[in-house]
C-alpha cells in the first residue's frame, strides 16, 4: 500500500514518526504552515519557520525515504493578530519556491472579518502563481464556516478544482462535494474524524476528489492513521486500486496541479549528510 499524506505537521513529528510512516507504506507527504500552539510575536518568527519548512524538513524526511513538500500561507488563527499582518507581503518570495505546492493553511478559525480579509488576499496570491489552495475549515460551527469559505471561493479568481477544503465531515461533505471543490479529511483521534466514520462517507460519496490525511502535530495525534484508513477500506470490501486512489492517486492529481510535485522517494538514509552543516543525529557536525 502506497500512501500520500496530504496534511500533516512533520515539523512537531519525532524522526521515529518518519520511521514507523515509511514501515507503513507513507512515501509522500505535504506539510501545511500552521499555528505552533503559542502566538508568534513578530513577521520574522514566520520566516524562519517558512524556511525550515523548505530545507530542513525536506532533508529530515529524505533520510527516511519520504518526499516532503509544503504548502506556505497566514494561517487562519494567526491572521487576527495585527502584528503578524505583515506575513502577507512578504509571501510571494515564498510562493515561487519549487517545494511550495499551495497556498495554506488559509480559511476561517473564528470567522471574524480579519479572517476574511487574509483569506481573500491570499486566494488571490493563489490565484497570480497557479498554485492550488488547501483551505481550513472552522472547527467550530463547521457548516456556517463552510458556507463562508465556499462565498469566499466563489468570489476569487481561483477554480473550484484548486481548492481542497480540509477538515470535513459528516455535516459538510454534501455541500462541498457539490462545490466541485476536492474534499480533505482529517483522522484525528477525539476531535475530528475516524477510520470508521471515512469508511461509511466513501461508501456513500465514493472515492473521487477524495483526500485522506492524519494532519498529525503536537497534539495528542497519530501519523499512522493514513495506514488505518487503508486497512479499514480494504476490511470493508473496497478494491485495492480504490485505497491507492484515495491514499495516493488523488493527493497527486491535486497537488500536481502545482507544476512542482515531485514523488519519488529517495532511498532510506538517502541524501547528504548535511543540511547546512547539520546533520539529524543529535551532537552530530
Amino acid at each position: 500500500m502506497r500512501i500520500f499524506d496530504p496534511h500533516i505537521h512533520m515539523t512537531s513529528r519525532t524522526t521515529a514518526d518518519y520511521e514507523a510512516m515509511y514501515a507503513a507504506g507513507v512515501r509522500a507527504v505535504v506539510e501545511p504552515s500552521f499555528w505552533l500552539g503559542q502566538p508568534r510575536t513578530a513577521p520574522a518568527s514566520f520566516f524562519d519557520y517558512f524556511d525550515a519548512l523548505l530545507g530542513w524538513e525536506p532533508f529530515r524526511a529524505a533520510q527516511y525515504g519520504i518526499a516532503h513538500h509544503c504548502t506556505i500561507a497566514l494561517n487562519p488563527k494567526e491572521a487576527n493578530d495585527p502584528r503578524c499582518a505583515p506575513v502577507l507581503d512578504e509571501l510571494p518570495r515564498y510562493l515561487v519556491k519549487d517545494s511550495v505546492v499551495a497556498v495554506g493553511e488559509i480559511g476561517y478559525d473564528s470567522m471574524t472579518p480579519a479572517e476574511d480579509a487574509a483569506l481573500e488576499a491570499q486566494l488571490q496570491l493563489a490565484a497570480d502563481h497557479e498554485l492550488p489552495a488547501l483551505v481550513h475549515t472552522p472547527h467550530r460551527d463547521k457548516a456556517a464556516g463552510l458556507r463562508r469559505t465556499l462565498d469566499a471561493v466563489r468570489r476569487s479568481d481561483l477554480a473550484p478544482e484548486l481548492v481542497l477544503l480540509d477538515h470535513l465531515n459528516e455535516t459538510t461533505v454534501d455541500e462541498a462535494r457539490d462545490s466541485g471543490c476536492w474534499l480533505g479529511f482529517s483522522l484525528y483521534p477525539d476531535t475530528k474524524m475516524d477510520p470508521d466514520r471515512m469508511v461509511r462517507i466513501l461508501r456513500s460519496h465514493g472515492t473521487e476528489r477524495m483526500l485522506v490525511n492524519s494532519a498529525a502535530d503536537w497534539g495528542r495525534s497519530d501519523p499512522l492513521t493514513t495506514r488505518q484508513a487503508g486497512d479499514a477500506m480494504l476490511a470493508a470490501g473496497f478494491t485495492e486500486d480504490e485505497v491507492d486512489q484515495v491514499l495516493w492517486r488523488n493527493p497527486v492529481a491535486f497537488y500536481g496541479q502545482s507544476g512542482r510535485l515531485d514523488t519519488a522517494a529517495p532511498g532510506p538514509a538517502a541524501g547528504a549528510a548535511t543540511h547546512e552543516g547539520n546533520s539529524i543525529l543529535r551532537g552530530g557536525s
